[in-house]
């Protein structure tokens, strides 16, 4: 639905690229702009893992015991080479080395960055302390919302978004799931759910070339083509509802599936044991 179009090669005049268009995948024929895959990889997975959280329950302990991350240094680990690869994953989607790769690199970097001091200094304001974890998270955040935008922004719209995204999730991981209560762990719809959308509808704004942006190719003409904020934004609230409507409804289904077949959650027993123990027969550490 995103990515699937017959290529540049294909638009060759005005009658080629309307016969071109009409055999497109159906986001790409609304104009929905996604260069890495923040509706496709993150809208998806935010929303799956709610509509997971929801079916299966809060962990025993939940809002009353200390749940908090196994191992920060873990953590840390974790988001660092997540941060690595996900150069890879941006850049990678650019299909080519040329500049377009340099500046998908750079939006990645600073997204990240500004994401990690934004959530960092909203902890700090809201909590009286900044922490590692908060950190972690932020970049995680930053890196999330950049990814449809990646290709499509100038460095000071990733900064942008990379800002407003730490703020955001933040406020979605502390204050939105406390409100409605419910067990999202790992945040996965806090920050790649509500980080998805938020960057999917900012493509519209950074994308702009009156705001550093590198508007969007007619290949027709050879030249970028005028571009419309509101025709844009349209485009892009098209992306992100149909995201949000396919995984759900899909992972509603899926999710039932296992549930009428194998069950969605260990008895209780097992869950207090650890399901290292008792699903898998061994243990983290030895002490």
């Amino acid at each position: 639905m995103v990515w699937y179009w017959a290529g540049p090669d294909a638009y060759t005049d005005t009658s080629a690229a309307e016969a071109a268009s009409s055999t497109a995948g159906f986001l790409f024929q609304k104009g929905a702009l996604d260069f890495a895959g923040g509706s496709v990889v993150h809208i998806n997975s935010g929303v799956a893992g709610l509509i997971g959280a929801l079916l299966i329950g809060k962990r025993i302990g939940f809002g009353r015991e200390s749940l908090a991350p196994h191992s920060v240094t873990l953590t840390m680990v974790g988001a660092s080479i997540a941060w690595v690869g996900w150069f890879g994953f941006n850049v990678g989607s650019n299909l080519e080395a040329n500049g377009l790769a340099t500046l998908v690199l750079l939006n990645t970097l600073l997204a990240g960055a500004a994401a990690t001091l934004s959530w960092v200094a909203a902890e700090w304001l809201m909590r009286g302390k900044p922490s590692m974890l908060g950190g972690a998270s932020g970049a995680i955040a930053g890196l999330v919302v950049i990814t449809p935008a990646c290709g499509w922004s100038g460095v000071m719209g990733a900064i942008l978004l990379g800002l407003v995204s730490g703020g955001v999730c933040f406020w979605a991981v502390t204050m939105l799931k406390v409100k409605f209560k419910y067990d999202d762990s790992l945040d996965a719809f806090g920050i790649h759910g509500v980080g998805g959308i938020l960057g999917a509808l900012g493509t519209a704004v950074v994308a702009n070339p009156a705001l550093g942006g590198t508007g969007v190719w007619d290949y027709v003409s050879n030249s970028v083509g005028e571009y419309s904020f509101a025709t844009q934004f349209t485009s892009q609230l098209w992306g992100a509802a149909v995201a949000i409507i396919w995984s759900g409804i899909i992972s509603f289904i899926a999710y039932k599936i296992v549930d009428t077949f194998i069950g969605l959650r260990v008895n209780e027993e097992d869950e207090r044991q650890g399901l290292d123990v008792s699903a898998h027969g061994e243990t983290a550490y030895h002490l």
